[in-house]
Protein backbone atom coordinates (compact mmCIF):
# COMPACT_ATOMS: atom_id res chain seq x y z
CA UNK A 1 0.00 0.00 0.00
CA UNK A 2 0.99 3.45 -0.61
CA UNK A 3 2.95 5.45 2.32
CA UNK A 4 2.46 9.06 1.30
CA UNK A 5 -0.54 10.50 -1.37
CA UNK A 6 0.17 14.18 -3.35
CA UNK A 7 -3.16 15.20 -4.16
CA UNK A 8 -2.93 17.31 -7.37
CA UNK A 9 -6.33 19.30 -6.86
CA UNK A 10 -8.07 22.35 -4.23
CA UNK A 11 -10.99 22.47 -2.69
CA UNK A 12 -13.88 19.68 -1.91
CA UNK A 13 -12.15 17.23 -3.55
CA UNK A 14 -8.88 17.32 -2.36
CA UNK A 15 -9.96 17.24 0.82
CA UNK A 16 -12.33 14.45 0.58
CA UNK A 17 -9.45 12.54 -0.98
CA UNK A 18 -7.65 13.96 2.28
CA UNK A 19 -10.35 11.75 4.52
CA UNK A 20 -10.00 8.57 3.25
CA UNK A 21 -6.36 8.21 2.88
CA UNK A 22 -6.16 9.41 6.77
CA UNK A 23 -9.41 6.58 7.31
CA UNK A 24 -6.35 4.03 5.49
CA UNK A 25 -3.17 5.31 7.25
CA UNK A 26 -2.01 6.89 4.65
CA UNK A 27 0.29 10.42 4.92
CA UNK A 28 -1.26 13.07 2.93
CA UNK A 29 0.28 15.98 0.87
CA UNK A 30 -1.53 18.41 -0.32
CA UNK A 31 -0.10 21.35 -2.77
CA UNK A 32 -1.68 25.05 -3.21
CA UNK A 33 -1.66 27.85 -5.26
CA UNK A 34 -1.26 31.15 -3.66
CA UNK A 35 -4.83 32.05 -3.56
CA UNK A 36 -5.13 29.00 -1.97
CA UNK A 37 -3.33 29.14 1.57
CA UNK A 38 -6.16 29.57 3.97
CA UNK A 39 -8.46 26.41 1.82
CA UNK A 40 -9.17 23.31 4.80
CA UNK A 41 -7.59 21.08 2.29
CA UNK A 42 -3.97 22.26 3.66
CA UNK A 43 -5.08 22.86 6.90
CA UNK A 44 -5.48 19.05 7.08
CA UNK A 45 -2.98 17.63 4.91
CA UNK A 46 0.00 16.14 6.77
CA UNK A 47 2.06 18.21 4.90
CA UNK A 48 1.75 20.73 2.21
CA UNK A 49 3.62 22.61 -0.66
CA UNK A 50 2.60 26.26 -2.55
CA UNK A 51 3.12 25.27 -6.13
CA UNK A 52 2.43 28.94 -7.58
CA UNK A 53 0.45 31.56 -8.20
CA UNK A 54 -3.47 31.92 -8.56
CA UNK A 55 -3.92 31.19 -12.21
CA UNK A 56 -3.93 27.91 -12.82
CA UNK A 57 -1.89 26.83 -15.64
CA UNK A 58 1.53 28.27 -13.02
CA UNK A 59 -0.26 26.07 -10.49
CA UNK A 60 -2.54 23.85 -10.12
CA UNK A 61 -1.67 22.70 -14.34
CA UNK A 62 1.98 23.19 -14.07
CA UNK A 63 3.00 19.44 -14.41
CA UNK A 64 6.84 20.40 -13.28
CA UNK A 65 5.48 21.95 -10.01
CA UNK A 66 3.71 18.85 -8.89
CA UNK A 67 6.19 16.30 -9.87
CA UNK A 68 8.76 18.73 -7.82
CA UNK A 69 6.39 18.54 -5.24
CA UNK A 70 6.23 15.36 -4.66
CA UNK A 71 9.59 14.16 -5.18
CA UNK A 72 10.82 16.94 -2.46
CA UNK A 73 8.20 15.06 0.08
CA UNK A 74 8.79 11.13 -1.13
CA UNK A 75 4.79 10.99 -2.43
CA UNK A 76 4.55 7.68 -3.97
CA UNK A 77 1.49 7.90 -5.55
CA UNK A 78 -0.82 11.26 -7.15
CA UNK A 79 -4.20 11.20 -6.70
CA UNK A 80 -5.67 13.92 -9.46
CA UNK A 81 -9.49 14.50 -8.20
CA UNK A 82 -11.33 15.36 -11.10
CA UNK A 83 -10.24 18.26 -13.52
CA UNK A 84 -7.67 19.85 -13.99
CA UNK A 85 -4.67 16.98 -14.83
CA UNK A 86 -6.97 14.28 -14.01
CA UNK A 87 -7.77 13.11 -17.81
CA UNK A 88 -3.87 14.37 -19.00
CA UNK A 89 -2.46 11.67 -20.90
CA UNK A 90 1.19 13.23 -20.65
CA UNK A 91 1.19 13.73 -16.76
CA UNK A 92 -0.21 10.41 -16.20
CA UNK A 93 3.06 9.26 -18.46
CA UNK A 94 5.26 12.02 -16.49
CA UNK A 95 4.25 10.22 -13.41
CA UNK A 96 5.18 6.84 -14.34
CA UNK A 97 8.97 8.28 -15.84
CA UNK A 98 9.38 9.22 -12.24
CA UNK A 99 8.41 6.17 -10.56
CA UNK A 100 4.96 7.76 -8.85
CA UNK A 101 1.81 5.72 -9.16
CA UNK A 102 -1.04 7.95 -10.66
CA UNK A 103 -4.25 7.10 -9.11
CA UNK A 104 -5.87 7.30 -12.27
CA UNK A 105 -5.99 5.74 -15.87
CA UNK A 106 -3.05 4.88 -18.02
CA UNK A 107 -1.62 7.93 -20.46
CA UNK A 108 -2.95 5.66 -23.33
CA UNK A 109 -6.29 4.88 -21.90
CA UNK A 110 -6.78 8.50 -21.52
CA UNK A 111 -5.76 8.87 -25.21
CA UNK A 112 -7.83 6.28 -26.21
CA UNK A 113 -11.24 7.42 -24.58
CA UNK A 114 -10.76 11.13 -24.45
CA UNK A 115 -10.99 11.55 -28.11
CA UNK A 116 -14.28 11.16 -28.97
CA UNK A 117 -13.69 9.43 -32.53
CA UNK A 118 -11.71 7.06 -31.40
CA UNK A 119 -13.54 6.55 -28.11
CA UNK A 120 -16.88 5.64 -29.99
CA UNK A 121 -14.80 3.52 -32.56
CA UNK A 122 -13.86 1.48 -29.42
CA UNK A 123 -16.92 1.39 -28.14
CA UNK A 124 -18.62 0.06 -31.54
CA UNK A 125 -16.14 -2.68 -31.58
CA UNK A 126 -17.16 -3.64 -27.76
CA UNK A 127 -20.79 -4.08 -29.34
CA UNK A 128 -21.63 -1.16 -26.95
CA UNK A 129 -24.79 0.84 -28.82
CA UNK A 130 -23.55 3.81 -30.68
CA UNK A 131 -25.36 6.89 -31.84
CA UNK A 132 -25.58 6.56 -35.53
CA UNK A 133 -23.11 9.29 -36.99
CA UNK A 134 -20.34 10.02 -39.06
CA UNK A 135 -17.09 7.31 -39.31
CA UNK A 136 -14.21 9.59 -37.47
CA UNK A 137 -13.62 12.95 -38.23
CA UNK A 138 -15.50 14.93 -41.61
CA UNK A 139 -13.61 15.31 -44.37
CA UNK A 140 -15.19 18.54 -45.49
CA UNK A 141 -18.58 20.18 -45.94
CA UNK A 142 -19.53 18.05 -48.36
CA UNK A 143 -18.97 14.66 -46.50
CA UNK A 144 -20.79 16.59 -43.59
CA UNK A 145 -23.88 17.21 -46.01
CA UNK A 146 -23.69 13.53 -47.43
CA UNK A 147 -23.66 12.12 -43.62
CA UNK A 148 -26.46 14.67 -42.38
CA UNK A 149 -28.21 12.74 -45.67
CA UNK A 150 -27.53 9.34 -44.66
CA UNK A 151 -28.43 9.68 -41.17
CA UNK A 152 -31.67 12.05 -41.35
CA UNK A 153 -32.05 15.04 -39.42
CA UNK A 154 -32.06 16.11 -36.57
CA UNK A 155 -27.82 16.13 -36.53
CA UNK A 156 -25.79 17.35 -34.01
CA UNK A 157 -22.33 18.54 -34.95
CA UNK A 158 -19.37 18.13 -32.31
CA UNK A 159 -15.65 19.29 -31.57
CA UNK A 160 -13.86 15.96 -31.47
CA UNK A 161 -11.61 17.66 -28.96
CA UNK A 162 -14.72 19.09 -27.14
CA UNK A 163 -16.20 19.81 -24.06
CA UNK A 164 -18.07 21.93 -22.20
CA UNK A 165 -20.41 22.59 -25.40
CA UNK A 166 -17.89 24.49 -27.17
CA UNK A 167 -17.88 23.53 -30.93
CA UNK A 168 -21.46 21.76 -30.82
CA UNK A 169 -24.38 22.78 -33.74
CA UNK A 170 -27.71 21.44 -33.51
CA UNK A 171 -28.92 21.61 -36.86
CA UNK A 172 -32.36 20.92 -37.96
CA UNK A 173 -32.46 21.01 -41.75
CA UNK A 174 -29.64 21.25 -44.78
CA UNK A 175 -30.43 24.91 -45.51
CA UNK A 176 -28.40 25.77 -41.92
CA UNK A 177 -25.87 23.16 -42.42
CA UNK A 178 -23.29 25.49 -43.66
CA UNK A 179 -23.47 27.81 -41.55
CA UNK A 180 -23.41 25.84 -38.56
CA UNK A 181 -20.27 23.79 -40.14
CA UNK A 182 -18.28 27.06 -40.16
CA UNK A 183 -18.92 28.64 -36.74
CA UNK A 184 -18.43 25.19 -34.79
CA UNK A 185 -14.69 25.00 -37.02
CA UNK A 186 -14.07 28.34 -35.94
CA UNK A 187 -15.14 27.46 -32.19
CA UNK A 188 -13.75 24.55 -31.69
CA UNK A 189 -10.11 26.12 -32.93
CA UNK A 190 -10.61 28.84 -31.24
CA UNK A 191 -11.48 26.99 -27.46
CA UNK A 192 -9.28 23.63 -28.38
CA UNK A 193 -6.39 24.66 -31.57
CA UNK A 194 -8.62 21.75 -33.22
CA UNK A 195 -11.46 21.93 -35.30
CA UNK A 196 -11.81 18.50 -36.25
CA UNK A 197 -15.63 17.75 -36.56
CA UNK A 198 -17.61 14.67 -36.40
CA UNK A 199 -21.89 14.04 -36.91
CA UNK A 200 -24.18 12.13 -34.75
CA UNK A 201 -27.79 11.75 -35.12
CA UNK A 202 -29.49 14.19 -32.79
CA UNK A 203 -31.39 12.54 -29.89
CA UNK A 204 -34.52 13.69 -28.83
CA UNK A 205 -36.24 14.68 -25.64
CA UNK A 206 -32.67 13.33 -24.21
CA UNK A 207 -31.65 12.24 -20.82
CA UNK A 208 -28.04 12.05 -19.54
CA UNK A 209 -27.67 8.82 -17.53
CA UNK A 210 -24.29 7.64 -16.28
CA UNK A 211 -23.29 4.01 -14.70
CA UNK A 212 -19.83 4.04 -12.46
CA UNK A 213 -17.13 1.67 -13.44
CA UNK A 214 -14.24 -0.08 -11.34
CA UNK A 215 -11.93 -1.92 -13.08
CA UNK A 216 -8.91 -3.30 -11.28
CA UNK A 217 -5.60 -4.33 -13.20
CA UNK A 218 -6.78 -8.05 -13.57
CA UNK A 219 -8.56 -7.24 -16.18
CA UNK A 220 -12.22 -7.36 -14.34
CA UNK A 221 -14.79 -4.37 -14.19
CA UNK A 222 -18.26 -4.12 -12.63
CA UNK A 223 -20.74 -1.39 -12.27
CA UNK A 224 -22.30 0.68 -9.44
CA UNK A 225 -25.24 1.61 -11.26
CA UNK A 226 -26.47 4.48 -12.64
CA UNK A 227 -26.75 8.52 -12.00
CA UNK A 228 -29.27 10.96 -14.08
CA UNK A 229 -27.48 14.18 -14.56
CA UNK A 230 -29.83 15.57 -16.99
CA UNK A 231 -30.74 18.85 -15.00
CA UNK A 232 -27.75 20.79 -16.41
CA UNK A 233 -27.05 24.46 -17.73
CA UNK A 234 -24.81 25.13 -20.70
CA UNK A 235 -23.89 21.69 -20.27
CA UNK A 236 -22.34 21.80 -16.91
CA UNK A 237 -24.44 19.59 -14.48
CA UNK A 238 -26.42 21.13 -11.47
CA UNK A 239 -27.86 18.48 -9.90
CA UNK A 240 -27.75 14.38 -10.09
CA UNK A 241 -29.83 11.57 -8.56
CA UNK A 242 -29.42 8.08 -7.96
CA UNK A 243 -31.45 6.05 -9.12
CA UNK A 244 -32.62 7.46 -12.08
CA UNK A 245 -36.58 8.13 -11.78
CA UNK A 246 -36.59 7.04 -15.58
CA UNK A 247 -34.67 3.93 -15.48
CA UNK A 248 -36.59 0.56 -15.48
CA UNK A 249 -35.25 -2.80 -14.28
CA UNK A 250 -34.64 -4.02 -17.66
CA UNK A 251 -32.68 -0.32 -18.76
CA UNK A 252 -30.73 -0.88 -15.45
CA UNK A 253 -29.41 -4.28 -16.24
CA UNK A 254 -28.70 -3.14 -20.03
CA UNK A 255 -26.97 -0.22 -19.34
CA UNK A 256 -24.73 -1.94 -16.49
CA UNK A 257 -24.01 -4.77 -18.44
CA UNK A 258 -23.29 -2.20 -21.48
CA UNK A 259 -20.89 -0.25 -19.68
CA UNK A 260 -18.81 -3.21 -17.73
CA UNK A 261 -18.59 -4.50 -21.52
CA UNK A 262 -16.77 -1.54 -22.40
CA UNK A 263 -14.72 -1.33 -19.44
CA UNK A 264 -13.60 -4.97 -19.65
CA UNK A 265 -13.15 -4.74 -23.65
CA UNK A 266 -10.52 -1.75 -22.80
CA UNK A 267 -9.39 -3.30 -20.02
CA UNK A 268 -9.78 -0.40 -17.91
CA UNK A 269 -8.29 0.12 -14.29
CA UNK A 270 -9.37 2.87 -11.73
CA UNK A 271 -12.44 4.55 -11.40
CA UNK A 272 -14.11 5.27 -14.26
CA UNK A 273 -17.72 6.67 -15.40
CA UNK A 274 -19.69 5.61 -18.96
CA UNK A 275 -21.89 8.39 -20.11
CA UNK A 276 -25.41 7.61 -22.04
CA UNK A 277 -27.93 9.77 -23.71
CA UNK A 278 -31.41 8.01 -23.21
CA UNK A 279 -33.82 8.78 -25.54
CA UNK A 280 -37.52 9.24 -24.77
CA UNK A 281 -38.13 5.34 -26.08
CA UNK A 282 -35.42 4.16 -23.99
CA UNK A 283 -33.49 3.34 -26.57
CA UNK A 284 -29.37 4.37 -25.15
CA UNK A 285 -26.52 5.30 -27.12
CA UNK A 286 -22.76 5.83 -25.24
CA UNK A 287 -21.67 9.54 -25.16
CA UNK A 288 -17.87 9.36 -23.61
CA UNK A 289 -15.87 7.65 -21.04
CA UNK A 290 -14.54 9.93 -17.95
CA UNK A 291 -11.41 8.45 -17.12
CA UNK A 292 -11.38 9.71 -13.65
CA UNK A 293 -13.44 10.25 -10.28
CA UNK A 294 -16.53 12.51 -10.89
CA UNK A 295 -18.11 15.49 -9.16
CA UNK A 296 -21.33 13.49 -8.26
CA UNK A 297 -19.72 10.13 -7.10
CA UNK A 298 -21.00 10.68 -3.51
CA UNK A 299 -24.90 9.85 -4.39
CA UNK A 300 -23.43 6.54 -5.71
CA UNK A 301 -21.40 5.61 -2.52
CA UNK A 302 -24.67 7.09 -0.13
CA UNK A 303 -26.84 3.97 -1.51
CA UNK A 304 -24.42 1.16 -2.11
CA UNK A 305 -22.59 1.93 1.11
CA UNK A 306 -19.14 2.30 -0.85
CA UNK A 307 -16.04 4.57 -0.52
CA UNK A 308 -15.29 5.02 -4.21
CA UNK A 309 -12.08 6.85 -3.16
CA UNK A 310 -11.01 4.21 -1.39
CA UNK A 311 -11.26 1.58 -3.85
CA UNK A 312 -9.59 3.88 -6.37
CA UNK A 313 -6.55 3.48 -4.25
CA UNK A 314 -6.87 -0.21 -3.69
CA UNK A 315 -7.35 -0.99 -7.37
CA UNK A 316 -4.32 1.77 -7.86
CA UNK A 317 -2.19 -0.55 -5.68
CA UNK A 318 -2.72 -3.51 -7.17
CA UNK A 319 -5.33 -5.15 -5.24
CA UNK A 320 -8.23 -7.00 -7.11
CA UNK A 321 -11.56 -5.84 -7.01
CA UNK A 322 -14.73 -8.34 -6.29
CA UNK A 323 -16.25 -8.46 -9.33
CA UNK A 324 -19.73 -7.77 -7.75
CA UNK A 325 -22.46 -5.29 -9.40
CA UNK A 326 -24.03 -3.01 -6.89
CA UNK A 327 -27.64 -1.60 -7.38
CA UNK A 328 -29.32 0.68 -5.38
CA UNK A 329 -30.66 0.26 -1.99
CA UNK A 330 -31.79 4.08 -1.21
CA UNK A 331 -32.33 7.03 -3.08
CA UNK A 332 -29.55 9.91 -2.94
CA UNK A 333 -29.95 13.50 -4.68
CA UNK A 334 -27.00 15.84 -5.25
CA UNK A 335 -26.73 19.70 -5.06
CA UNK A 336 -24.17 21.84 -6.31
CA UNK A 337 -23.57 24.87 -4.33
CA UNK A 338 -22.11 27.40 -6.56
CA UNK A 339 -20.78 30.79 -5.47
CA UNK A 340 -23.05 31.74 -8.39
CA UNK A 341 -26.15 34.74 -8.63
CA UNK A 342 -28.92 32.30 -9.95
CA UNK A 343 -31.22 35.87 -10.33
CA UNK A 344 -28.48 37.33 -12.17
CA UNK A 345 -27.99 34.49 -15.16
CA UNK A 346 -25.91 32.49 -12.64
CA UNK A 347 -22.77 35.03 -12.94
CA UNK A 348 -19.93 34.44 -10.53
CA UNK A 349 -20.33 35.98 -7.01
CA UNK A 350 -16.63 35.10 -5.22
CA UNK A 351 -15.55 36.97 -2.18
CA UNK A 352 -15.62 36.68 1.70
CA UNK A 353 -18.07 34.16 3.64
CA UNK A 354 -19.06 36.28 6.78
CA UNK A 355 -21.43 33.62 7.80
CA UNK A 356 -22.27 29.95 7.33
CA UNK A 357 -24.49 27.36 8.80
CA UNK A 358 -23.86 23.80 7.50
CA UNK A 359 -26.97 21.84 7.63
CA UNK A 360 -27.16 18.23 9.53
CA UNK A 361 -28.80 15.35 10.54
CA UNK A 362 -30.04 11.91 9.28
CA UNK A 363 -29.19 11.30 5.69
CA UNK A 364 -27.45 14.36 5.08
CA UNK A 365 -24.10 14.81 3.79
CA UNK A 366 -21.79 18.41 3.16
CA UNK A 367 -19.09 18.17 1.34
CA UNK A 368 -17.35 21.22 1.41
CA UNK A 369 -13.96 23.06 1.82
CA UNK A 370 -15.49 26.49 3.02
CA UNK A 371 -15.96 28.04 6.35
CA UNK A 372 -16.92 31.06 7.55
CA UNK A 373 -13.87 34.01 7.30
CA UNK A 374 -13.11 32.29 4.06
CA UNK A 375 -12.70 34.07 1.03
CA UNK A 376 -13.59 32.85 -2.20
CA UNK A 377 -10.95 33.50 -5.02
CA UNK A 378 -12.37 34.35 -8.62
CA UNK A 379 -9.24 32.15 -10.82
CA UNK A 380 -11.61 28.39 -10.59
CA UNK A 381 -14.56 26.88 -10.43
CA UNK A 382 -17.26 28.14 -9.18
CA UNK A 383 -18.60 25.54 -6.98
CA UNK A 384 -18.11 25.45 -3.00
CA UNK A 385 -19.97 22.99 -1.80
CA UNK A 386 -21.84 19.57 -2.68
CA UNK A 387 -25.24 18.86 -0.73
CA UNK A 388 -26.59 15.70 -0.80
CA UNK A 389 -29.49 13.77 1.26
CA UNK A 390 -30.27 9.89 1.34
CA UNK A 391 -33.63 7.89 2.05
CA UNK A 392 -35.52 5.20 1.27
CA UNK A 393 -37.79 7.06 -1.42
CA UNK A 394 -37.12 10.03 -4.30
CA UNK A 395 -39.48 11.57 -2.40
CA UNK A 396 -38.33 11.59 1.37
CA UNK A 397 -34.92 12.53 0.07
CA UNK A 398 -36.13 15.36 -1.84
CA UNK A 399 -38.62 16.47 1.08
CA UNK A 400 -35.08 15.60 3.22
CA UNK A 401 -33.12 18.16 0.72
CA UNK A 402 -35.43 21.21 1.01
CA UNK A 403 -35.05 21.19 4.53
CA UNK A 404 -31.41 20.91 4.34
CA UNK A 405 -31.41 23.83 1.88
CA UNK A 406 -33.55 26.08 3.91
CA UNK A 407 -31.53 24.94 7.00
CA UNK A 408 -27.95 25.83 4.91
CA UNK A 409 -27.10 29.53 5.49
CA UNK A 410 -24.39 31.54 3.73
CA UNK A 411 -24.12 35.34 3.70
CA UNK A 412 -21.80 37.48 2.16
CA UNK A 413 -21.64 35.93 -1.22
CA UNK A 414 -24.73 34.87 -3.67
CA UNK A 415 -24.86 31.18 -4.14
CA UNK A 416 -27.12 28.58 -6.22
CA UNK A 417 -28.98 27.88 -2.96
CA UNK A 418 -32.24 29.73 -3.59
CA UNK A 419 -32.34 27.62 -6.72
CA UNK A 420 -32.07 24.33 -5.73
CA UNK A 421 -34.87 24.69 -3.28
CA UNK A 422 -37.19 26.26 -5.73
CA UNK A 423 -36.39 23.20 -8.18
CA UNK A 424 -37.79 21.05 -5.31
CA UNK A 425 -41.00 22.31 -5.79
CA UNK A 426 -41.08 22.35 -9.81
CA UNK A 427 -43.81 19.95 -10.56
CA UNK A 428 -41.83 18.26 -13.67
CA UNK A 429 -38.86 17.63 -11.51
CA UNK A 430 -40.95 16.33 -8.83
CA UNK A 431 -43.06 14.22 -11.04
CA UNK A 432 -38.84 13.10 -11.97
CA UNK A 433 -40.35 14.37 -16.04
CA UNK A 434 -37.00 16.11 -16.83
CA UNK A 435 -34.37 16.00 -19.63
CA UNK A 436 -30.89 17.95 -20.62
CA UNK A 437 -33.77 20.89 -22.60
CA UNK A 438 -35.52 21.29 -18.60
CA UNK A 439 -33.21 24.96 -17.59
CA UNK A 440 -34.24 25.87 -21.49
CA UNK A 441 -37.81 26.81 -20.14
CA UNK A 442 -37.54 27.61 -16.33
CA UNK A 443 -37.26 30.47 -14.80
CA UNK A 444 -36.44 31.84 -11.28
CA UNK A 445 -39.21 33.20 -9.07
CA UNK A 446 -38.75 36.66 -7.95
CA UNK A 447 -37.09 37.13 -5.08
Amino acid sequence: MFKKILIANRGEIALRVIRTCKEMGIKTVAVYSTADADSLHVRFADEAVCIGPPPSNLSYLKMSNIIAAAEITNADAIHPGYGFLSENAKFSKICEEHGIKFIGASAEMIEKMGDKATAKATMEAAGVPCVPGSKGILASYEDAKKTAKKIGYPVMMKATAGGGGKGMRAIWKEEDLQKAWESARQEAAASFGNDGMYMEKLIEEPRHIEIQVVGDSFGKACHLSERDCSVQRRHQKLTEETPSPFMTDDLRKAMGDAAVRAAEYIKYEGAGTVEFLVDKHRNFYFMEMNTRIQVEHPITEQVIDYDLIREQILVAAGVPISGKNYFPQLHSIECRINAEDPYNDFRPSPGKITVLHAPGGHGVRLDTHVYAGYTIPPNYDSMIAKLITTAQTREEAINKMKRALDEFVIEGIKTTIPFHRQLMDEPDYVAGNYTTKFMETFKMNEI
